[in-house]
């Protein structure tokens, strides 16, 4: 396990194992989200662009043909535009909010991974790694895979708290699409109900990550690395017990 938290002044942080590497899971959709804003910003592309949906990608192992199975997303909405088309900003909610790897996938294609990693490293998100797409199983058994730190996941989300991202408009944006993210079962279970928070989970055969932007009173980042539990119940109660503490700890009235 992995946790980072800073508050968004500064003042007060708490970092164990920080730079330990984990297979990143569904938290790399956060940079190639800021990828897509700072291409918009660029005037690259446009969020009302459209975009045909295809179901066929190329490993980066071999150049071979490889496609996802419905059945293992999160999301049926952009399989469901299969032979039509989805705005770029479209196949990016439906990223992160429902974590589709097939939006996901079809960004990476159009942005470029390697913008998304220049981005990456133009940030100074340390230990961020983001080599391919989603189910890329040729890639997967080289060991090939996208990887994170919670440092890494810290600085991305301080960045974009802070409009120091894209910009504060563009990042501000982006804020709002993590807040409408679905899955609840971990950092946001330990805050008090109607607590805004803006977040990315990411989850695989034992591996569970959130890594959020947390609107409280006195507001902060925290990132939850886990790996080696088998049962997503007990990492996301695990995730939530350390929000819940982390959350009593930061907004304790003076003098407590």
């Amino acid at each position: 396990m992995a946790v980072a938290f800073r508050t968004l002044d500064g003042r007060d942080d708490v970092l164990i194992d920080p730079d330990k590497p984990f297979h990143a899971a569904s938290t790399m959709k956060v940079p190639v989200m800021i990828e897509l804003f700072r291409q918009r910003a660029e005037g690259i592309v446009s969020l009302d662009e459209p975009l045909a949906i295809r179901n066929e990608f190329r490993s980066i192992v071999d150049g071979s043909p490889y496609t996802l199975s419905e059945g293992d997303d999160s999301d049926r909405e952009v399989y469901a535009a299969l032979g039509g088309t989805m705005t770029l900003g479209q196949l990016n909610e439906s990223m992160i909010a429902v974590s589709s790897n097939f939006a996901t996938n079809l960004l990476i294609e159009k942005l470029g991974v390697e913008n998304v990693r220049r981005t990456v490293k133009a940030l100074g998100a340390e230990g961020m790694q983001v080599l391919r797409g989603v189910e890329d199983q040729k890639a997967f058994d080289k060991g090939l895979n996208n990887a994170t730190t919670a440092r890494g996941l810290l600085v991305l989300l301080e960045k974009l708290a802070q409009g120091q991202a894209v910009g504060a408009r563009a990042d501000g944006e982006m804020i709002e699409v993590l807040k409408r993210q679905k899955f609840g079962d971990a950092i946001p279970a330990g805050l008090p109900p109607g607590t805004p928070v803006a977040h990315k989970t990411g989850n695989i055969t034992r591996i569970h990550h959130d890594a959020a932007v947390v609107y409280a009173t006195r507001p902060y980042v925290l990132v939850v690395l886990v790996r080696g539990i088998d049962e997503q119940k007990q990492s996301a109660a695990l995730i939530a017990a350390i929000s819940r503490a982390v959350f009593e700890a930061t907004q304790a009235p003076a003098g407590r």
